[in-house]
Order: structure tokens, then sequence, then C-alpha cells
């Protein structure tokens, strides 16, 4: 009697770690299908979203006209609905990420939109089944916390590109070792969002010096020197015009909810250079952390531990940029075995829903929690030893 009270006991928190994960991606994929259902039929869903800034910059640019002109841009992005009081908005990413959305400007509006928002939610599905696969395609369910995961539907949602990033991010853990070439390749939809990978930089650097993998560098400069030269035939003076936006954009002034700039406000809001701080100290704990484990470095092992810090302590960074994270959400997920941890990984992306429903911006300080509070779940999934409630085999990365 004692042994099937256990076994009812075991089977009930097993049922509760999965049924938390069904149920909570179950309504985040329904909310996202919803979504792509309705943004070819309403102009003001495709163009109140930050959509519109990509939209707007792929008009200038096809028409050959200044992407940074801060009246021309506020024109298209008004009359294609998004609210006046935002002002100018610009693709604050750094030129050589223009010719991913100079399609656009071939496209209207709500065409363009659900075509973008198709091809994000696209590559979030490619990320994760690759994702799944290196990791052994388990028969399990975890992997429906990548797709779930609130920073990515909200991506998809909005418009924004660090989903390329993911994805970049992934083909270079699949191919870096068998293609090493197109891994470095893969790297130029990192430099979309250089800002989110800095640590991970420093570390990808030293690596390749140390593993002479020349090839992931030459990959990735060619990718670079092609996207700029693409960039100089679009539109010659593009780094010039987004120079001259970037010095008179009031970036200071942005409320953007990251550790950086909360430490910049926290000790002196005119200082500009504490926002950098924080990416400092993380590219050296980084450096050291990899040089304490050059010779036995595994990427898929070591480098989400990176990638988190490089996350947490990025100059600037927005909630959906969190998406970057899921590889080593998912690493933690399948190498844990305690899962009430799945269960409280499960109600973070519930608390985050629920900020988002109740009408949070954000630009608010209650999403400051999110990038340490993935460190911190990660720490716990792979550090702790103790055995979970369920012997289901798990993928060892040690």
């Amino acid at each position: 009697m004692a042994d099937k009270a256990e076994t009812s006991a075991v089977q009930v928190k097993t049922d509760l770690a999965d049924l938390s994960i069904v149920v909570v991606s179950g309504l985040g994929l329904a909310l996202v299908v919803l979504f792509l259902c309705v943004v070819p039929l309403v102009g003001d869903i495709a163009g109140g979203r930050d959509y519109v800034v990509f939209w707007a910059t792929a008009q200038q640019l096809v028409h050959h006209a200044n992407p940074y002109d801060s009246e021309a841009m506020m024109r298209i992005e008004h009359s294609a609905g998004l609210p006046a009081k935002d002002g100018a908005m610009f693709m604050r990413n750094l030129p050589w990420s223009l010719p991913l959305v100079l399609p656009l400007g071939f496209i209207g509006l709500r065409v363009g939109a659900f075509l973008w928002s198709l091809l994000l939610a696209g590559c979030l599905v490619a990320s994760v089944l690759m994702l799944w696969r290196m990791h052994g395609s388990p028969k399990n369910v975890l992997h429906w916390l990548g797709y779930a995961f609130v920073p990515a539907l909200l991506c998809v949602t909005m418009g924004q590109t660090t989903i390329f990033t993911l994805l970049g991010y992934v083909l270079f853990l699949s191919m870096h070792r068998r293609r090493p070439f197109l891994a470095g390749i893969s790297l130029w939809l990192c430099a979309l969002k250089p800002q989110l990978f800095l640590a991970f930089g420093v570390v990808l650097l030293a690596w390749i010096l140390v593993s002479r993998s020349y090839k992931i560098l030459a990959g990735a400069a060619t990718a670079l020197a092609a996207s700029c030269a693409a960039v100089a035939c679009i539109d010659p003076s593009a780094w010039s015009d987004y120079g001259r936006m970037m010095r008179t954009a009031e970036t200071e002034m942005v409320r953007i909810p990251c550790l950086s700039v909360a430490v910049r406000n926290w000790i002196s809001p005119g200082m500009m250079w504490l926002t950098y701080l924080p990416a400092a100290v993380g590219c050296v704990w980084a450096l050291g952390y990899f040089w304490s484990r050059r010779h036995r470095w595994e990427w898929m092992r070591d480098g989400s531990l990176v990638l988190l810090v490089s996350l947490l302590t990025a100059p600037y960074s927005w909630i959906y940029d969190d998406c970057a994270a899921i590889p080593a959400l998912l690493q933690g997920a399948y190498q844990t075995r305690i899962r009430p941890l799945l269960v409280i990984l499960s109600l973070a992306f519930v608390l985050i829903d629920i900020e988002l429903i109740s009408g949070v911006k954000i630009t608010s300080t209650f999403f400051l929690w999110t990038a340490p509070a993935w460190l911190a779940w990660y720490l716990c999934a792979v550090r702790i030893k103790r055995m979970g409630m369920r012997g289901d085999p798990v993928i060892a990365l040690e």
C-alpha cells in the first residue's frame, strides 16, 4: 500500500510539471495563431507595433531616400497607424541590417506584416526543432517551452528581429563542428543585435584563437563584408546618416528595463559610460570562465551560461530580447531532474503574461526581473545534483 501511495504521489508531480507546460504552451500558441489571423484584416494592428519601423525604413530605401530622416519616417509611420504621441521611430540596428528589411519596401503594410510575422514564427519553430534534435529528440514535451517562451511570442506579435539572432546562434551551435564556414556566416544574424552578445563575442574570439577555428572567423567576415557591400549599393550614405541619427537621439532618456540602465540610473543617470560597465564586467568574467575550460570547451554545455550573462549585462535590452535565452533554458530543462523547477519556469511565463495583460508597458521596471530570473533558474537546473521525482532518462551534457 505504501508503494502504491508513493507511486501515486510521483505521478501527480509528474503530471503537474507536464500539465503546466502543455497549458502554458497551448495558450501562448493559440494567441499567436489568433494574432496571425487578425493581422491581415486590421490595419491598426499592422501599423501600431514595432514592425512599422522596419516597413517604413524599407519604404525609404526603395525610394532612394534617407531611412533616418525624422520627418519622412514620422509621416510614413503615422499614416500607417503608429500613434502620433510616439514621434518618429528609427531602425537602430546597425546599417548592415538594412538588406534584411529591404524586401518589405515592395509589399503593402498588411501583407508585409503578415508575412513578416509568419517568417518570425517560422524562425522560432526552426530554432526550437534544431535544439530538440541536438538534444537527441527526447520523447517529452519540454521543447514546448521554447515554442511558448513569452519573450519569443512577443517578438512575433511586435515584429521584432531578436528571433533572427536566436536562429543565428542555434545555427552556429548546429554547424560549428561540421560546417565551420557556414557557422560563421550564421553569426551575421547575431550581429543584427550585437549588444546582446558582447560576452559571447569575447569568448567566441578567444575560442577561435585557441581551437584555430579560423573558418568560422572567415565566414563571419565574409557575411559582414557582403552585407556592407549591399548597403553601399542600397544607400551609400547609410552609415553617416545612421551616425548622425544616433548622435541626436536622446537614448539616455529612453526608459529601458535592463540591468545596465538600472545601474546607470542608480549611480548617476547622466554618466552614459556606466551603461557599459556591467557589459565590461561580464566580458572579463566570461573570458576567465572560458580560459579555465579552454581545453574541454563545449558550446552546447558551456556556452549557455555565457549567453545568459551576455543578456543580463547587455548595454540595453528589452523583454522580447530575452528570446535569445531559449537555448540555455531548454538545456536546463533537459538536464534537470527536479520537476518542480519546470513548474516554476512555466509560472514565470504566466507572470509575464499577467503583466502584459494588465497593461504594464514593456518600458516598465516591472520587467527588470526577467533576465536575472532566467540566469538564476538555469543555475538551479544544472547545478543542483539532487535526483528529481521522475526516473526518466535525461540528456547528459557534462
